[in-house]
């Protein structure tokens, strides 16, 4: 009675969770289960690929060594944009990515992951998990055989790294730039040209000039890959990727035979991940551009308001073509408008409210 209580009480899955490992029969206890998880990112890169080692590292522990997950950095088991496939068809039981490297397979998929001006880091999440998006992507990946899960945030991104100042749209014109997703169409209605390039290439593609510019996350990445030293200028804000998610896909077959303590472990890992990565990368960004700032000397700039008003234009006018094609685009659309309308009211006059207060 007292157990019955006490989840009732808390009203928490992972407390649920933790009690059901009594209920583990003997063999079960005794199984290993080795999984592989192929990820985008190079191999124990800051932020990203030690996100997926911190997710894989959760589901040891929290299973008790019943359950091994082996990461494989970009290249390694297969190559960073194969990623989907691989896990789609049982080759890796997992995968650490973005959504929106996917549009080639689901324009839809790019919504989970960042959308121009769309939603931050926060708000993201809230609409995952209160506001219907996690259903939706759930359905959407459902058809490729997967089980998606948000499983961290960048926050705000920054804008990237230009070799010529930025003072009006007009120079976004002719500009070569890694800058994936629905950021990359944007761009192109601006006249300029997208890039999506794998992370273990963006540095010596703006080397050697095959790419103008780049934008990656921020300042905690941006640094370890040592982009200041190669490029002139670095402007905010990131209107491209104000919030970026960035999943665990599971082969749902896979996922299934797992006994249903270790799925929920799974999926807590995952919730687990998502919180830490956040934390992380507040923190790390923070430090990396005072850094960047004083040590290195970076020219960082803020974006003219009239390039930025000209680029969310742009963006409304794109996201709109992209939900317009799809019938599953367009209810996804409409989920994260009205939750962003929501959101937005409310962050007027708390958040927004703050910062301004505080400065």
């Amino acid at each position: 009675m007292k157990r019955r209580q006490l989840i009732k009480t808390l009203g928490v899955s992972s407390v649920a969770a933790g009690l059901s490992a009594a209920y583990v029969t003997p063999a079960e206890a005794k199984r290993k289960i080795k999984w592989k998880m192929v990820t985008t990112w190079p191999k124990n890169f800051p932020g990203l690929g030690t996100g997926a080692n911190h997710l894989a590292n959760l589901i040891t522990t929290m299973s008790g060594g019943r359950m091994k997950v082996k990461v494989y950095g970009a290249g390694e088991l297969v190559p960073a944009f194969e990623v989907f496939d691989a896990v789609s068809k049982g080759t890796a039981q997992m995968g650490h990515a973005s959504a929106m490297y996917w549009k080639g397979k689901t324009p839809t998929a790019q919504f989970f992951s960042g959308v121009p001006f769309g939603f931050s880091g926060q708000e993201m999440d809230a609409w995952l998990y209160y506001g219907g998006g996690m259903a939706l992507w759930k359905e959407l990946y459902g058809d490729f055989g997967l089980v998606p899960s948000a499983a961290g945030n960048t926050g705000v991104q920054m804008a990237g790294w230009f070799n010529k100042e930025i003072k009006s749209l007009s120079d976004l014109k002719g500009l070569k730039m890694r800058i994936p997703g629905i950021g990359g169409e944007v761009l192109e209605k601006a006249g300029g040209s997208s890039v999506n390039i794998p992370g273990g290439e963006v540095f010596t593609s703006l080397k050697s000039g095959a790419i103008d510019a780049l934008e990656w996350i921020g300042p905690y990445n941006d640094l370890a890959f040592g982009f200041h030293k190669i490029a002139k200028y670095y402007y905010y804000p990131g209107w491209q990727e104000p919030g970026t998610t960035l999943e665990c896909m599971i082969n749902k077959k896979a996922l299934e035979t797992l006994p249903k303590d270790l799925q929920n472990i799974v999926h807590m890992a995952c919730r687990s991940a998502n919180a830490h990565m956040a934390a992380e990368f507040t923190a790390r960004n923070a430090s990396s551009l005072e850094l960047l700032k004083t040590k290195h000397q970076v020219d960082i700039r803020r974006l003219p308001d009239d390039v930025l008003l000209g680029l969310r234009e742009m963006a409304q006018e794109v996201i709109h073509d992209v939900a317009s094609k799809d019938s599953m685009a367009k209810r996804v659309n409409e989920s994260f408008r009205k939750f962003q309308k929501q959101a937005m009211a409310w962050h007027e006059v708390s958040e927004l409210a703050y910062f301004n207060a505080r400065s």
